[in-house]
């Protein structure tokens, strides 16, 4: 296993079966832990550092740089890909405003070292032999920046973790970090202007105090809470709400594991992850009007059906994704390998 760093809790590396990863100098840069985006422009030169030539297969884990690995002609390359670079490609103005680097000086060094961060991102895509992408979403961001196909299998969601409830309450829900891209802002404006309906939400992050403010009486503020508080206000909720453009979206599928429809925006992973009509319902424009509509429609129109919304849900198991990502990559080795002459092979890893 190897990582740009490696500064895991003890608690979060029981995930990783108590393995450390091998690093790069970047472990060892001043307050690399805490500040390791500023280390941005070496992470290139860093993650080329890494000596892989031991191994036959490589699996980049990679939303920046870790597909940039550098291997050679008789080593298999299989990229799982969260995303390209997206605050170096089409999220580029977006970041750049939400960090308050688009101006002056300050804006145009980080437009610079973005404009270079795209040419090494392009130019080491080649390196890859197959992308498996996190959705049909990311899939064609992965086409538009690198122009290779790549297949998807959905990322594992925790569903078991998630249990059905049927009965459901008189309020709804929304759970993130609060940053501006999550547009949990959005949704307590839009639920200020419909008094008559509760709201719940569950998060922390740079904007929670201006999340606060703007919190009317039937919106309840909660901040962090540790998973069981989660899960419960989950598992009782009318609806959760989601107003992100995400890659996938782990929340709202834990959700509908509980059996908890979804009221979303209509773009990115939330259309692969949610039936409309079925597991929740839609809004097409991050717009207060917009949510007011889809809240009004999903109390008019929307039937709910728990046990079908779990069915949906199961379909992102840990199980199922195991089972898909094994498949493809037993597969693939088993078709490049079959080129590469034995006494070319290293120890499989």
């Amino acid at each position: 296993m190897f990582s740009v760093i490696d500064f895991l809790s003890d608690e979060d590396r029981k995930n990783l079966l108590g393995k450390h990863a091998r690093t790069t100098f970047i472990q060892k840069l001043p307050r690399a832990a805490t500040r390791y985006q500023a280390y941005l422009p070496l992470m290139p030169l860093a993650i080329e550092q890494l000596d892989l030539s031991d191994y036959d297969l490589i699996i980049s884990s990679s939303h920046a740089v870790a597909k940039g690995v550098i291997v050679g002609p008789d080593q298999l390359h299989i990229c799982y890909c969260y995303t390209p670079i997206r605050y170096a490609w089409d999220l580029q103005n977006q970041y750049l405003s939400e960090t308050g680097m688009d101006k002056g000086l300050k804006g145009w060094l980080a437009r610079y070292v973005l404009f270079k961060m795209r040419g090494w991102d392009h130019r080491t895509a080649n390196r890859v032999d197959f992308f498996v992408a996190i959705s049909n979403y990311i899939g064609r961001r992965i086409e538009k920046a690198y122009r290779r196909n790549s297949i998807t299998i959905y990322p594992n969601v925790a569903v078991d973790d998630f249990p059905l409830v049927h009965e459901k309450e008189d309020f709804y829900v929304t759970a993130s970090r609060l940053v501006p891209y999550k547009k949990v802002d959005l949704i307590v404006r839009a639920f200020s202007k419909m008094r008559d309906k509760q709201l719940v939400v569950i998060g922390e992050g740079p904007q929670f105090e201006k999340v606060q403010r703007m919190a009317s009486p039937n919106v309840e503020v909660l901040g962090y809470q540790p998973f069981e508080v989660l899960k419960d206000y989950m598992q009782r909720a009318k609806a959760f709400v989601f107003a992100a453009e995400e890659d996938f979206g782990i929340a709202p599928v834990e959700a509908q594991a509980c059996g908890t429809p979804v009221i979303a925006f209509a773009k990115g992973g939330a259309l692969e992850t949610v039936v409309d009509g079925v597991t929740g319902v839609f809004f097409s424009e991050q717009t207060e009007a917009s949510i007011m509509a889809a809240v009004d429609r999903f109390e008019r129109e929307f039937q709910p059906d728990a046990d079908a919304i779990r069915r949906n849900a199961c379909i992102f198991s840990t199980e199922h994704f195991r089972s898909e990502f094994q498949a493809f990559v037993e597969q693939k080795c088993a078709e490049f390998f079959s080129s590469v002459e034995p006494g070319n092979r290293r120890n499989p890893a």
